[in-house]
């Protein structure tokens, strides 16, 4: 018969794929963790996972494990979480995911008020791109997430966050001769450079500028904002800059951000969670504090 300290034994070696690791974050010892592992194997009769000199890899019949005992352990968590309701908000454990092209700009912020008006929490985040994250979600390996809309998944639930303008980020010596506010037309003849594949923000600037079907998109390309950002103050090109990172890339040099002519493009940030969550008070005062945040960080004039 399985128990919960055996499926969180697994939940974690899959996660981590390193024994050491693993048996830190649950507060064991190697061999003990390597026990509860083969417990499991001999119930199921078969190997699920593949040791290795540099570390297990999941088998194929882990895999399929995997997908199981996470949803086993998300519905445990929430009922785990129900039972330590003491009406408090945000004490306890809160693993918070946040979409790639917000994380560096919120979390500075978040994570100070965390510290001054909730000591009792204990927070975990995860950043990555939009669809790895409702994964994650869904699976209970993260509590919330903070994204763009739409959610395209099912149970789950969405808090508004507000609107995150888009800004146009060029580079400096370039900004004298473009007319500000901005038209969106004056990017149709401009080099465009965006994210890789996979992060919404790459779609949401495709979606501003009506160039999803154009075949003269720059190839270049960056894994994060603030690497994008130094393209463009080295001359490569201009890109769509969210409001919410204005504060902290501004500090940089060497680009002009200006602001589209109304009504300007903007995308609808939201804090999510699923619907069987019992957290919703929490998640409606992080979204409080995250409105905040947003606020302050926000620019007060085109610059």
């Amino acid at each position: 018969m399985l128990t919960t300290r055996q499926l969180r034994s697994f939940e974690t070696l899959a996660e981590t794929l390193h024994f050491g690791r693993a048996a830190k974050q649950l507060s064991i010892s190697q061999p003990a963790l390597s026990a509860q592992i083969a417990q499991m194997e001999e119930l199921f009769g078969c190997a699920l996972f593949e040791r290795r000199p540099v570390g297990p890899i999941l088998t194929a019949r882990g895999v399929e494990v995997q997908t199981r005992v996470r949803r086993i352990m998300s519905e445990l968590r929430d009922l785990e979480a129900l039972g330590q309701d003491t009406g408090e908000l945000l004490v306890g454990q809160l693993r918070i995911g946040i979409i790639a092209s917000l994380a560096p700009y919120l979390l500075p912020s978040l994570l100070s008020e965390f510290r001054r008006s909730y000591p009792r929490l204990a927070v975990g985040v995860r950043e990555n791109v939009t669809a790895t994250l409702l994964d994650d979600l869904a699976d209970g390996t993260i509590d919330c997430l903070v994204q763009a809309l739409p959610v395209d998944r099912r149970g789950i639930d969405a808090i508004l966050l507000g609107e995150d303008r888009f800004w146009l980020a060029v580079p400096e010596a370039e900004a004298r001769g473009i007319a500000s506010p901005v038209d969106a037309a004056e990017l149709d003849h401009r080099r465009l450079i965006l994210l890789q594949e996979g992060h919404c923000l790459r779609d949401q600037a495709l979606d501003v500028c009506r160039l999803a079907n154009r075949r003269d998109l720059s190839l270049l390309g960056a894994t994060s904002l603030a690497t994008l950002l130094r393209m463009v103050a080295g001359g490569l090109g201009i890109t769509l800059v969210p409001q919410s990172a204005l504060s902290a890339e501004r500090r940089v040099g060497g680009i002009a951000f200006l602001p589209f002519q109304e009504p300007a493009p903007s995308r609808t940030l939201a804090l999510t969670f699923r619907t069987s969550s019992h957290r919703r008070t929490d998640f409606e005062r992080l979204a409080e504090l995250i409105r905040s945040c947003l606020l302050h960080d926000q620019p007060t004039a085109p610059g």
